[in-house]
C-alpha cells in the first residue's frame, strides 16, 4: 500500500523500500552460497584460527566451569529432611561474624 500524500506514508514506502532491499541482499547472498558450493568453501578460512594463550585459558575455566554440577542435590536433601523435621538451626553471630571476616578480607 502506497500513501504519498503525506510524511507518514512516504516514511512507509521507505521503510517497505528497505525491507525489499534486505530481501534483496539475502537473496543475493543465498545465491552466491549455492553458485560457491556452500558453506565448505568459506568454512577453509576459519580452520587456521589460534587463540592466544589467555583465551586458551578462558575456555578451559568456561569448560570446568560448565562440567561441574551446580547444585549439590544430596546436600539440598540433607538440609531439606533438617528443616522439615526442625532440627537445622542457624548461628547468627556466627554467620554475621563469618560475613565481617571475609568483608575484611576483600577490602585489604
Amino acid at each position: 500500500m502506497k500513501i504519498t500524500h503525506n510524511k507518514v506514508g512516504q516514511n512507509l514506502n521507505l521503510v517497505d523500500g528497505l525491507k525489499q532491499d534486505k530481501l534483496d541482499g539475502t537473496k543475493a547472498a543465498k545465491d552466491a552460497l549455492s553458485t560457491s558450493g556452500g558453506l565448505s568453501t568459506l568454512g577453509a578460512e576459519a580452520t587456521n584460527v589460534q587463540l592466544s594463550d589467555r583465551a586458551q585459558e578462558a575456555k578451559r575455566i568456561k569448560e570446568l566451569a560448565t562440567a561441574a554440577p551446580d547444585v549439590d542435590m544430596a546436600k539440598v536433601e540433607k538440609f531439606r529432611a533438617l528443616i522439615d523435621a526442625g532440627k537445622y538451626k542457624v548461628d547468627a553471630r556466627a554467620i554475621a561474624d563469618r560475613m565481617v571476616d571475609e568483608h575484611l578480607e576483600t577490602t585489604n
